[in-house]
């Protein structure tokens, strides 16, 4: 029987032992926790039906207003750095920044973390303007069967992410795709997936699940089953055991967590770090990696890692300073 039989069947369970087996012999145990930073909070295209950028479109006059202060940017990615994080990739929605302004902020995180970064910045054919400070280009395709990709993302065609990918691929880069769970997608649609993951020899697949925004198509739809969210990765992982998986899941949902771990995430992602690091909302994303028999690589808690670090950029202390006090604040919330 095959993986989609066993999710109509949902012999979840069946699947998870399987994936887990596969990710120990193949990757072992380590868990990454990863830190998308965004760019800015416009997009020109702004109709893909979940996204909170689409709710903030018509309320934005002035685009450049939304861009986020650079050295807000650089200072994250210092604490990330602190904090034994990833950087999942760079993000920033359409017609907000150029190719230019792109590089020279990725040549900075770059240079601060000691590592390439990913970029997720939308569709462009100019990744040859990139150099050694990029390691991959993601495609954020969202939901894989073409029709009804384009009722939820009617301006990012799958032809157009797809020639990206290819470019990149040729220019030497990895390639990674986004997948958003519990858009209303059917079953049968990971068919689409899997074609596309062979397709383009996806090496890296980042798994969201639906974070109903306000103003938004889904603003009242449910988040999907864990069980439901946890059987599709671990299907990708039974089909492509080499392929690296990152999964999100939100403050509300930390649960998952152990779950996607079992269906073989082999990283975390989709956090409010700075309103979780240090309380228990953070602890508790550290206990659930625990109980998953795994080793979480950086922290979730350790305040004493948050001033551990050579910073070559005095300019930026303030901004790392503001990161830090918002990190001891969140010992006394007590809800997000």
């Amino acid at each position: 029987m095959d993986v989609i039989e066993k999710i109509k069947n949902k012999e979840v369970f069946d699947l998870l032992i399987e994936a887990n087996k596969i990710t120990e012999k193949i990757h072992g145990k380590d868990v990454s926790l990863e830190r998308a930073l965004f760019l800015s909070w416009w997009c020109e295209k702004g109709d893909c039906k979940f996204c909170y950028m689409s709710s903030q479109k018509d309320r934005i006059q002035n685009p450049d207003k939304a861009r986020r202060h650079v050295k807000g940017i650089y200072a994250e990615a210092e604490l990330t750095k602190r904090m034994g994080w990833n950087i999942e990739f760079l993000s920033g929605g359409y017609g907000v920044y150029s190719t230019d302004e792109i590089r020279e902020i990725s040549e900075n995180i770059y240079y601060i973390t000691d590592k390439p970064v990913w970029l997720n910045i939308g569709i462009t054919d100019e990744l040859d303007a990139y150099g050694e400070e990029i390691i991959g280009v993601t495609g954020a395709v969202e939901t894989a069967n073409p029709k009804f990709h384009n009722e939820i993302c009617p301006s990012k065609s799958i032809t157009d992410i797809k020639n990206m990918l290819i470019q990149a691929d040729n220019l030497g880069y990895k390639k990674a795709i986004t997948i958003i769970i519990g858009l209303g997608e059917e079953i049968d649609h990971l068919n689409d997936l899997f074609n596309l993951i062979e397709e383009l020899d996806i090496d890296r697949i980042i798994f969201y699940s639906l974070n109903p925004h306000p103003d938004t198509t889904y603003h009242l739809t449910p988040q999907p089953a864990s069980l439901y969210y946890a059987s599709i990765v671990a299907s990708v992982r039974i089909r492509f055991p080499h392929i690296e998986i990152i999964t999100g899941t939100w403050t509300d949902n930390l649960a998952n967590i152990g779950v996607l771990l079992k269906a073989g995430s082999n990283g975390l992602t989709k956090f409010p770090l700075f309103k979780m690091y240090g309380n228990r909302f953070g602890k508790r994303v550290e206990e659930e990696v625990y109980w998953s028999n795994r080793n979480l690589i950086g922290s979730f808690s350790n305040m004493d890692l948050l001033t551990q670090g050579d910073n070559l950029r005095p300019e930026l202390d303030p901004f790392i300073q503001r990161y830090i006090d918002m990190c001891y604040e969140n010992l006394d919330i007590k809800k997000i």
